[in-house]
């Protein structure tokens, strides 16, 4: 009942405040003339209402007002079938995104088309580019399998990412921006404008400093981004370099249910049960829904990223272009951690007879390290006419990544030396795609697209948990579908893609993986007016031995997935666009689906039972949004966002231990630009309060399960336990932008 008056609650408010976005701002008075490219860079993978794929695009005018220094998926928290998670809990640090309940690791996304999901984990870590919201142009989110992409296969939606594109006037801005807990940005950024017609030179630093919600939960994130623009009438060459260093205090343990609910006996059973210290014991009394289990002074994220791109677009004939891009990413960094009462043999350390007493344990300060270099190239040619849209293009990529462990203190040393590597492993892998898509109108109201996408895949490692790996993938994923366009006003498109994935190096650690297939089925009804912008579709995905989520962490709090056979996700998604007036603007949006795993199987107390059908994991059947905008003056928005998203399994057993409740966050946003036309062009003041209501939820958390084969010998008891991450109450953050 509570989650139900929750989700009513939500519907009325995004029905009586009428919300939206704002209108959009004219880009003459930010960052000089900002001119668009067109997105020439990211053409062969975005789509537009004639094509036969689901969609919503975000721009920088829609992004400014709340850009003060939150990750990009929180950015992105208001926008249809999306759910958002923050390990700190305030949008600084490690933050996540789920689509249509699929994970991080199955969203595909790119950079002005080039791959940034890591290539061995496919997942996608914000933290290592802080505040590149700030040099963003657009984004472009396709649910579902979407076009043809590079980089890992879309499973559940595919993100694609636009930077800065060039301007023609010279300009300087300074923005910063505070907030609750000690939440301090600041970013400085200029354009040369273009010199003698031709050449642009642009760039970006930033800062963002957080102590986090979450206790200790701090982040210290620096950024950068620097770009060179060569343009004539047919020739488009940007190189650019960006990156980010990142050292964020861990949080990932979560927060027992019991400390969440204030549950004195629950707490001191759960003390017992995971057999804490008295250390461990008096930290998770004297704390509250803030608890962070870590308590070393350097258990942290230390990580370096750098990226380098070389784009080229050529404009052949009319009708002919040309993209060819070149990239190489550098990434070096370690995980600290306090191990304590480690055994020897993880560390090769030789056991020690003290006093007659045989010891084989020891207290260990250790460093886990990720050293890699992904680089390759990208091309692709596009043929427009009247009649026909015709992309052919591709991609090879190749990652080498290296993984060891270091000990750098132990309590008790004997044959260790400081930086003695306890592991060292390698792995390679390749990745080679070709694809051809066209988009033919047939008639004045039929259109069909193909999209034919070749993929190869190589993987060798030879990880101490991975064991030797050494595999490659062929996969062929086609994609059909028709548009039709009723009148001026109505559009309708059905579509069916098939997908293949490998699995991830996590999936190798957690057994012996299979690769994974996908058929998506969209149907969909648009329909625009000058007031009125609505999207209506239904889709049915069905998988194959989809790697869903376990719900449990490995030891660096990464989540696990294992094949599960036959699932599917079906639903219905309606999202506007409702000008009402000059003054006011509505956007609401509402997901309704079914997510299930058939005829699950689940070893409980020793036996093997048939579930039947589950529901897979942090996957809500209901998940609800929209934004109300107002504005009086044409340089002042105001604006209220709303979410709600249904309660949701964080296991695949349906257990009522495993369950996130239902939640509800509202968030107040407000924008007042200053006009001055000067040395000082404007001045933009900006503030958001973020969960106005004071919703105390849980957005995100882990679901694991072990057998107790020693409390009752001869017994096999089946033991359930999660952790939990609490997010934020009532905060906020404000800040002001100054451009010359």
């Amino acid at each position: 009942m509570k989650s139900l008056n929750s989700f009513f609650k939500t519907l009325a408010f995004l029905c009586l405040t009428v919300g939206a976005t704002a209108q959009e701002q004219q880009t003459d008075s930010l960052e000089g003339k900002k001119v668009v490219l067109d997105e020439v860079f990211v053409s062969a993978i975005r789509v537009t209402k004639e094509s036969p794929v689901t969609f919503s695009n975000l721009t920088k005018e829609d992004l400014q007002s709340r850009n003060l220094g939150q990750d990009i998926p929180i950015l992105m928290n208001f926008l249809p079938s999306v759910v958002t998670t923050s390990d700190a809990g305030a949008g600084i640090g490690y933050t996540g995104i789920r689509v249509r309940g699929s994970d991080a690791t199955r969203v595909n996304v790119t950079i002005n088309g080039i791959p940034y999901n890591d290539p061995e984990s496919h997942g996608t870590f914000w933290v290592n580019m802080p505040d590149f919201s700030s040099s963003t142009q657009s984004l472009q989110l396709q649910r579902g399998v979407g076009t043809s992409t590079n980089g890992a296969g879309a499973f559940g939606a595919s993100l694609n990412v636009l930077t800065d594109g060039f301007s023609e006037e010279a300009f300087g801005q300074i923005s910063s921006s505070i907030g609750s807990f000690n939440t301090l940005k600041n970013s400085v950024k200029f354009s040369t404008g273009l010199l003698n017609d031709h050449v642009e030179i642009a760039g970006r630093l930033s800062r963002i400093t957080s102590d986090g919600y979450i206790d200790r939960a701090s982040s210290d994130l620096d950024s950068y981004f620097l770009q060179g623009t060569y343009k004539t009438d047919k020739t488009l060459i940007k190189a650019l370099i960006f990156g980010g260093h990142e050292v964020t205090y861990q949080a990932w343990f979560g927060t027992p249910l019991a400390r969440i609910n204030n549950d004195t006996q629950g707490i001191e059973d759960f003390i017992v049960a995971n057999g804490y210290t008295e250390a461990q014991a008096e930290n998770l009394r004297n704390s509250d829904r803030r608890y962070n289990f870590y308590t070393y002074e350097n258990e942290e994220d230390n990580y370096k990223q750098n990226h380098a791109q070389l784009l080229w677009n050529q404009k052949v004939s009319n009708n002919w272009n040309t993209n060819l891009a070149f990239h190489y990413t550098r990434g070096r960094g370690y995980f600290e951690q306090f191990r304590e009462d480690d055994d020897f043999a993880t560390y090769g350390i030789t056991p020690l007879n003290i006093n007659g007493e045989d010891v084989n344990s020891t207290d260990i300060i250790r460093r886990r390290w990720l050293d890699n270099h992904f680089y390759g190239t990208t091309f692709s040619a596009d043929y427009k006419s009247d009649k026909l849209d015709l992309i052919v293009g591709g991609a090879l990529n190749k990652y080498e990544g290296g993984h060891y462990g270091e000990v750098i203190w132990a309590r008790i040393a004997n044959n260790l030396n400081y930086g003695d590597r306890y592991y060292d492993d390698n792995s390679v892998k390749t990745d080679f795609s070709f694809y051809s898509k066209a988009n033919a109108k047939i008639s004045e109201q039929w259109s069909i697209y193909g999209d034919l996408q070749l993929r190869n895949v190589a993987y060798e490692a030879n990880g101490a948990d991975t064991g030797i790996v050494d595999d490659t993938f062929t996969f062929f994923n086609p994609k059909a579908g028709i548009t039709f366009d009723l009148n001026r006003n109505n559009n309708f498109y059905l579509s069916y893609a098939i997908a293949n994935r490998e699995p991830n190096r996590n999936d190798y650690e957690n057994g012996s993986p299979k690769p994974e297939r996908l058929g998506d089925l969209e149907l969909g009804w648009r329909y625009v007016s000058p007031k009125v912008q609505l999207n209506t579709n239904v889709y049915y995905m069905k998988y194959k031995d989809q790697l869903v989520l376990t719900g449990e962490l490995n030891d660096v709090g990464a989540p696990l997935r294992a094949n599960v056979g036959d699932s599917y996700r079906l639903g219905l998604e309606v999202d506007a666009n409702i000008s009402i007036c000059e003054q006011f603007a509505f956007r609401p949006n509402l997901t309704l689906s079914t997510n299930k795993n058939k005829d699950f199987f689940f070893q409980r107390d020793g036996v093997l039972q048939n579930l039947g059908d589950t529901n897979i994991s942090f996957s809500p059947n209901v998940i609800a949004g929209g934004a109300f905008a107002y504005l009086p003056t044409d340089n002042i928005q105001l604006a209220i966002l709303g979410k709600y998203v249904g309660e949701q399994y964080m296991g695949n057993i349906d257990a009522e231990s495993s369950k996130l409740n239902s939640y509800s966050q509202f968030d107040f946003n407000v924008q007042y630009e200053i006009n001055i036309n000067t040395f000082i062009k404007n001045i933009v003041l900006s503030g958001l309060v973020n969960n106005i209501f004071n919703s105390l939820y849980e957005s995100n958390g882990y679901f694991f399960t072990f057998d107790d084969t020693w409390s009752n010998p001869g017994t096999t008891t089946t033991i359930e336990g999660a952790g939990y991450y609490p997010q934020a109450g009532t905060n906020f953050l404000l800040g002001a932008t100054i451009t010359f």
